[in-house]
């Protein structure tokens, strides 16, 4: 079983920044496409960033974060990374890590494409 943990939420001000986790259990970790997720009360979920696995070379970002938000991985230590800078109130919302199992060299960013989900972390930007 794949079980995904996400860390590093919390409060921080308008114009700062973040980083956010995701630790994957297994030995496998290279083997899935990640994707970060976000959503606000009463708002869908809402795609953030994907990368690719193996070396992470794709990475997808919607234009709302685009240039502002960077997805990475580090497969020895079986972690998924959000940096998060610039942010915006808009940027207010629970934060989801995702896991795909996939030989496919591709950055996913439909959430139904993911079979694992973490528990979410709470990011609150304030002005």
């Amino acid at each position: 079983q794949v079980q995904l943990v996400e860390s590093g939420g919390g409060l921080v001000q308008a114009g700062g920044s973040l980083r956010l986790s995701c630790l994957v259990s297994g030995r496998t970790f290279s083997v899935y496409a990640m994707g970060w997720f976000r959503q606000a009360p009463g708002k869908e979920r809402e795609f953030v960033a994907a990368i690719s696995g193996g070396s992470g070379d794709i990475t997808s970002y919607p234009d709302s974060v685009k240039g502002r938000f960077t997805i990475s991985r580090d497969n020895a230590k079986n972690t998924v990374y959000l940096q998060m800078y610039s942010l915006k109130l808009d940027d207010t919302a629970v934060y989801y890590c995702a896991a795909r199992r996939t030989f496919v060299a591709v950055a996913e960013t439909q959430p139904s494409r993911y079979t694992y989900w973490g528990q979410g972390t709470q990011v609150t930007v304030s002005s």
